[in-house]
C-alpha cells in the first residue's frame, strides 16, 4: 500500500498549464504536488520547433521548453509524482484522488490541467497492431515517428493547424506528403496554410473521407480507401504511412461525474476565474480551453488557476460559473455582491455597517473574509 499524501494544492497534468500553475503555487509556498499523467510535459513534448512562445526569438524545441518549465517549478519546491489518476471523490474537501500506483492523495484545492489527446477516425486499419496497423505505418505523432518514413509517400488526414504542422514537418523525411481533407478549404491559420501550400512536397486531396487504411501486418500500410463526399465515388490511394491529425479530446473522463463539461468534455469554468462548479476545484489549459489551445494561453490559465487556488485557501471569495463567489469556509457571496450566505444558512449583508454604499462610493466589491484553515505540517 502506498502512503496517503495530503497537500494544499494538487495539480493533475504537467503541460504548460499545469507547470505554470505549479510555478505560481510553489512561489506562494503552497507546496504543490504535480501528477504527471500519461504524457509528462503534455503535447509540447511531441512538438518540434516552437516559434510562437514569447521569449524565444529563435524558437525552441518543444521538449526543451517543457523541461525548462519543469526545472523552474522544481526550483521553487514543486513535488512530482509520475502516475495516472484513475478515480476521484470531489464530494467534500479535502478532495481525494486515487492513482494507478495505489496512492491516495488528499487535496485542499485541486487544479485540473490534464490536457487533451489526439482524436482518431475510428476506421478499419487504424487500431494499434495486431488488430490494426497502428505502429506499422499509422500514427498521430509526426515528431515521434516521422524519422521512420524516410523516402516514403505519406498521407496526413486533417485540415487544421495540427495537420499543416504535421505535413510540413514530415516533408523533412517523406518523398511526398498528401493532405486529405473532408472540405474544400482548410481550417488552419493563414500562416500555417501558406507554409503548407508553399511547400513543393505537399499535395492536397479535397472533399474526401478516409474510409479504411489498407495493408497487412507483414507489409505495413500500403494505401487508403477514399470516398468523395460530393459524388460518393470510392477510390484507393497508394501510400506507405498515414498520420491522423484531426484534433484532440480533453483528458477529463475521470472528472465527468463531478465537474460540469460541454458535450466534448471541456470543463466549464467561470470565465472571470478558473473556478469550476465545485468550490476549490479549478481547471486550466486544454482541459477547459476549446477555442485557443495554445501553449501561451494554457500557461496563462495555469497562472490564473494557481492564483485562484491561493486566494481560495486564504478565504478570499473566488467567482464560480453561476456568478456567485465562494470561500474556503463555505460562505457564498451573491452575484450582485450585496449579501453573503453563511455555512449555517444565515444571510448577512456584505457591507460593514449593513447598509449598501452611497451611489458612486468607492468600496471593494467583496469585503468579507475569514482566516484560512492551516494544513497540518
Amino acid at each position: 500500500m502506498k502512503e496517503t499524501l495530503h497537500r494544499e494544492v494538487v495539480i493533475v497534468g504537467s503541460g504548460p498549464a499545469g507547470l505554470t500553475a505549479a510555478i505560481y503555487a510553489a512561489r506562494a509556498e503552497l507546496r504543490p504536488l504535480v501528477i504527471h499523467g500519461p504524457q509528462p510535459g503534455g503535447q509540447l513534448t511531441i512538438t518540434t520547433e516552437v516559434e510562437n512562445y514569447p521569449g524565444f526569438a529563435e524558437g525552441i524545441q518543444g521538449p526543451e521548453l517543457m523541461q525548462q518549465f519543469e526545472d523552474q517549478a522544481k526550483r521553487f519546491g514543486t513535488e512530482f509524482l509520475i502516475t495516472f489518476v484513475n478515480k476521484v471523490d470531489l464530494s467534500q474537501r479535502p478532495f481525494t484522488l486515487w492513482t494507478e500506483e495505489g496512492h491516495e492523495i488528499k487535496a485542499e484545492t485541486l487544479i485540473v490541467a490534464s490536457g487533451a489527446s489526439a482524436k482518431w477516425l475510428g476506421i478499419p486499419g487504424e487500431a494499434p497492431a495486431p488488430e490494426g496497423l497502428g505502429g506499422l505505418g499509422v500514427s498521430a505523432c509526426a515528431t515521434c515517428d516521422g524519422f521512420f518514413f524516410k523516402g516514403k509517400s505519406i498521407v496526413v488526414v486533417g485540415g487544421g493547424d495540427t495537420a499543416m504542422e504535421e505535413a510540413t514537418f514530415l516533408t523533412r523525411y517523406a518523398s511526398r506528403v498528401t493532405v486529405v481533407h473532408r472540405r474544400d478549404s482548410l481550417r488552419a491559420s493563414k500562416i500555417m496554410q501558406d507554409k503548407a501550400r508553399g511547400n513543393p512536397k505537399i499535395d492536397f486531396i479535397w472533399n474526401a473521407d478516409v474510409k479504411e487504411i489498407l495493408g497487412t501486418s507483414e507489409t505495413g500500410v500500403k494505401g487508403i480507401k477514399l470516398q468523395d463526399n460530393k459524388t460518393g465515388e470510392e477510390s484507393e490511394f497508394a501510400c506507405e504511412g498515414v498520420f491522423i491529425a484531426i484534433g484532440h479530446k480533453p483528458n477529463t473522463d475521470v472528472f465527468k461525474d463531478w465537474l460540469d463539461m460541454d458535450a466534448v468534455g471541456y470543463i466549464k469554468t467561470a470565465g472571470v476565474s478558473m473556478a469550476t462548479n465545485i468550490p476549490g476545484v479549478f481547471a486550466c489549459g486544454d482541459a477547459q480551453d476549446s477555442v485557443y489551445r495554445q501553449a501561451v494561453t494554457a500557461a496563462g490559465t495555469g497562472c490564473m488557476a494557481a492564483i485562484d487556488a491561493e486566494r481560495f485557501l486564504d478565504s478570499l471569495p473566488v467567482a464560480t460559473p453561476t456568478g456567485e463567489e465562494v470561500t474556503i469556509e463555505g460562505e457564498v457571496v451573491s452575484a450582485d455582491h450585496e449579501q453573503i450566505t453563511m455555512p449555517d444558512g444565515e444571510v448577512v449583508s456584505n457591507h460593514p455597517d449593513g447598509q449598501p454604499p452611497a451611489e458612486g462610493a468607492n468600496q471593494p466589491a467583496v469585503v468579507y473574509a475569514r482566516p484560512s484553515t492551516e494544513l497540518p505540517s
